[in-house]
């Protein structure tokens, strides 16, 4: 991983989109710095789109799409986008599956639910599960104390031995039924609503992540960026991003903006 200082003027100059994940990215401490508000601002007026690709809820990704200075957000890992159009006042809402599936993945969560809360009973359900309609996050050290590395692999392996894709961020283990994940999600999203090929338009998109669920992404996008924290997470990453900030969280993403709008 390089200094993201280091990134090319020419490269910088064909960015068009902006795709960031929020938690211990966009945030510090569980706060969104006004650092990072502005820096979003910026990359819009200056025509760059914003797209927050992120493993929280629905409830949240609804608000975001609609007050946050973003053009559409992708939520729960890939479970769905949204996108909501000012001049029209709508909010779009694409999922990867339909209701009566997400319905359906709900009853077999809640099974691996009591299964995780009664075999490692120091995490919890997380606090935002109620606004969240495809998948479980099982919070190990937001609202909890930190659990150990093997609780946390503890807990992705019952996802897994349940049959579900399980994933690590830098407070939860989300999971989920079904073939998707960010960069699926993320493909659809810009198929449907830019007309965008994700991999031949690979040079006007970079991507700025954290922990291990952005490894889909750190592997896909040549322009990929580690706020600082990433190096936290070195030795469990299948794929690392090509560059790294000097700051952490939303401090390294507004690091990251100012670099990429320098004259």
């Amino acid at each position: 991983m390089e200094s993201f200082k280091h990134f090319p003027i020419h490269a910088r100059q064909k960015i068009r989109f902006v795709l960031a994940d929020i938690d211990d990215t966009l945030t510090v401490k569980g706060r969104l710095p006004a650092a990072v508000f502005a820096a979003m601002e910026r990359l819009q007026k200056s025509e760059i789109a914003v797209i927050p690709i992120t493993g929280r809820p629905a409830g949240w990704c609804d608000h975001i799409a609609r007050m946050w200075p973003v053009n559409a957000v992708v939520g729960e890992n890939g479970a769905f986008y949204f996108r909501y159009d000012d001049r029209q006042k709508k909010m779009h809402r694409r999922y990867w599956k339909s209701k009566a599936e997400r319905k359906k993945d709900r009853n077999k969560l809640e099974k691996i639910k009591l299964e995780i809360l009664e075999k490692i009973p120091e995490c919890r359900v997380s606090a935002d599960q109620a606004y969240r309609e495809a998948d479980l996050a099982i919070d190990f050290c937001e609202d909890v104390p930190p659990l150990a590395t093997a609780k946390v692999d503890q807990i992705v392996g019952l996802f897994t031995r349940a049959g579900a894709q399980a994933k690590i961020s830098s407070i939860h283990v989300n999971g989920w039924f079904g073939k998707y994940d960010k960069l699926t999600m993320t493909t659809r999203l810009f198929k449907e609503v830019w007309e965008v090929a994700l991999k031949k338009d690979s040079c006007r998109i970079i991507f700025i992540g954290d922990s291990p669920n952005d490894v889909p992404m750190f592997k896909y996008f040549p322009n990929s960026v580690g706020v600082a924290n990433i190096l936290r997470f070195a030795k469990r990453l299948d794929a690392k991003p090509a560059w790294v900030t000097q700051k952490e969280g939303g401090y390294g993403f507004a690091e990251m903006v100012d670099i990429l709008l320098a004259q």
